[in-house]
């Protein structure tokens, strides 16, 4: 059983996993189990290069940052289990004791992060009645989102980058990410509001 776990691992699930894997010394967090599912061959990533993007080296093809931030969460935070080479395809249950269908494995998970693009059609069986069209996306792109209040879909629920409705920015996607996270982190905090920081001072 995660305690959470993500699907997708383009921009806005890899700053998701990063945030939450560095509350590892936290002690709210420091017990719970992070996994994210790091299927990527649809992601929008894969044909990007980089020169407007804060923090990141200009002429950097997307490709590279794609194996690069698996590389880092690795490195770093090696307690989040990175599971490659599968796709979801169902979700099924309640907040708290999800059971999620991959074309490979069932994983069950108290906590899910919808971390993957906004392509229509939408393939996932059991979030269908949250499918909206996409609101910041010029409609003949014939882009989807999940409805959702601040990233949250449901209870147990959340959604990141441009299938929470955000536009196809990398800061965008990333600061969607980190924003899931400590709104998690928040929650695993009994409500106490979470942000986490390295500093060269410490």
């Amino acid at each position: 059983m995660f305690d959470v776990l993500i699907i997708g691992g383009g921009v806005s699930g890899m700053s998701c996993a990063l945030i939450l894997g560095s509350a590892q010394n936290k002690p709210f967090a420091a017990d719970k189990k992070i996994g994210i599912i790091t299927h990527q061959k649809a992601s929008s990533l894969q044909d990007a290069v980089f020169f407007n993007a804060y923090g990141i080296t200009s002429g950097k093809l997307g490709a590279a940052l794609l194996e690069e931030s698996k590389e880092q969460l690795a490195d770093n935070y090696g307690h989040v289990v990175q599971i490659p080479e599968e796709k979801m395809m169902k979700i099924e249950g309640e907040a708290g004791n999800f059971v999620i269908t991959t074309n490979k494995n069932i994983h069950q998970a108290k906590i899910v992060v919808m971390a993957i693009g906004a392509g229509n059609p939408f393939t996932i069986e059991g979030l269908e009645k949250f499918v909206i069209p996409h609101q910041k996306i010029i409609a003949e792109k014939n882009r989807i989102q999940l409805r959702n209040n601040d990233h949250k879909v449901t209870e147990g629920i959340y959604v990141t980058g441009t299938l929470a409705g955000w536009r196809s920015q990398l800061a965008i996607a990333a600061g969607s990410g980190a924003a899931v996270a400590t709104d998690i982190l928040t929650l695993w905090n009994n409500g106490v509001h979470v942000q986490v920081h390295d500093s060269v001072r410490k």
